[in-house]
């Protein structure tokens, strides 16, 4: 099989600078979709106010519980690409393309209904004040409104990371990034549409990004090539991407139900609270996408190497995968906690606001990197062809406890600092029975060679 010019071979040669060049194109890509959703937040909060800033940050945890799951599927199509790329098997690489292409887009209306239907319903449920209440409900049905071509993106993106190309989705998403970033001037400041303007914003640069990145995979060559007359499921393939993809998507969705018990608790803290910890996460979340790169770099690159038998190279993958994502979240979280009342200051000019926000960033950025292990972890164990173990082992370690934590210690201190130590806690936890799983995993594996 021909390597293309945007292609990494990994199943040979040094691993350091072949990660770092998969890796680097993908944490920038990470941290560009952060920072155009970051102006989201800055333009709403500085221009709509803190009940409009607020209101879309009610949003954040229940869009992650309802989308994780259909996300997890393209999990499923990244492992089984990269497991035939790696055998190179032309035929198998292409129905799995065709397949998850056209999965993508009825997951996306699936959730297009669901979201735009009962997600209002679950935010009065989960407490959401009544002066935020109607502008999170506009926010949540206008995104869902675009999420056949969000998931249209993301299943061509793993696709593309599939095969080593994270390169062109950097193009594309910055693309799609600077588009965002002039309508929300346009609709928030020009036109006053307040979280109307930001969420339109938004589902008018998802659909350039899946456009773009469609049109590259109908342009490919070999296996990944999208071909019109051959878009249908096939069975088999759809069923492995849901073997493997499903514990994934219910992983997801797993740390986002405990997250968005965690928001309901904030919520009863008041809008000023709630306006603190939204923009305390949203500069989380640069740490943690430059981080998840790591976990992306693993799962592929396990999945090749796996997949082309090289079981040696596996090991060495993790170490790299592990050293370089604790390296960039000590760097980047302690960064990020020292420069709060400036990074802060750029969301909301409220100081109670900033107060709160600082807090969330004293607990959590200081102790990111335990986050970034334990997910380099579970890449490992996906790549390896282990789905269900790292569900089941993050359903009990980070949900199980989350929840144990807002119901007894919370409730004994009830606190913000209480609620956001459950974060630190529950990754150490998890990512500690995650190792050992990965332990476990391949003394089975080598047992099984040798036998």
């Amino acid at each position: 099989m021909k390597q293309k010019s945007y292609e990494i071979d990994m199943c040979n040669g040094p691993l350091f600078p072949k990660i770092l060049l998969f890796s680097i194109p993908l944490m920038v890509s990470s941290i560009l979709q952060l920072l155009f959703n970051a102006a989201d937040m800055v333009v709403v909060g500085r221009f709509a106010g803190n009940t409009a800033l607020a209101a879309v940050g009610a949003n954040a945890s229940l869009i992650n519980l309802l989308t994780n799951l259909f996300i997890g599927f393209s999990v499923g199509a990244n492992v089984l690409v990269a497991r035939f790329y790696g055998a190179r098997k032309e035929k198998e690489i292409s129905e799995t393309v065709h397949s998850a292409i056209v999965l993508s887009v009825i997951c996306g209306v699936v959730l297009m209904v669901f979201g735009m239907v009962v997600a209002p319903e679950i935010l009065v449920v989960m407490g959401t004040p009544k002066d935020v209440l109607s502008q999170a409900v506009l926010y949540i049905r206008i995104y869902f409104a675009g999420m056949p071509v969000i998931l249209l993106y993301n299943f061509g993106s793993a696709i593309l990371r599939a095969v080593g190309d994270t390169q062109r989705p950097l193009y594309y998403l910055f693309a799609a990034g600077v588009i965002n970033i002039i309508l929300n001037l346009i609709f928030v400041i020009g036109f006053q549409l307040g979280v109307a303007g930001v969420a339109l914003a938004t589902v008018i640069s998802q659909v350039v990004s899946a456009v773009l990145i469609f049109r590259c995979m109908m342009k490919m060559e070999g296996g990944c090539r999208v071909e019109w007359n051959k878009l249908h499921m096939e069975k088999g393939k759809v069923a492995q991407i849901v073997r493997i993809g499903l514990p994934a998507g219910l992983q997801g969705t797993v740390f986002s139900l405990s997250n968005v018990l965690i928001q309901s608790s904030v919520n009863s803290f008041g809008s000023v609270a709630m306006a603190g910890n939204t923009a305390a996460s949203n500069i989380e979340g640069f740490i943690y996408m430059a981080m998840n790169s790591y976990h992306q770099t693993a799962l592929s690159f396990t999945s090749q190497n796996f997949g082309a038998g090289n079981y040696k190279r596996i090991g060495k993958v993790l170490m790299e995968c592990l050293a370089m994502v604790a390296g960039v979240g000590l760097a980047m979280g302690w960064t990020a906690y020292l420069c709060g009342n400036q990074l802060l200051g750029i969301y909301s000019s409220d100081p109670r606001v900033v107060e709160v926000g600082l807090l969330r960033l004293s607990v959590i950025c200081t102790t990111y990197c335990l986050c970034g292990i334990m997910d380099v972890l579970v890449g490992e164990l996906r790549g390896l062809g282990y789905a269900a173990l790292p569900m089941v082992v993050s359903l009990l370690g980070a949900c199980g406890f989350r929840i144990l934590w807002i119901f007894t210690v919370f409730q004994a201190n009830r606190s913000l600092l209480a609620l956001y130590i459950s974060y630190p806690a529950s990754w150490a936890l998890t990512g500690a029975v995650h190792l050992a799983s990965y332990f476990i995993v391949r003394k089975k594996q080598a047992g099984a060679k040798a036998a």
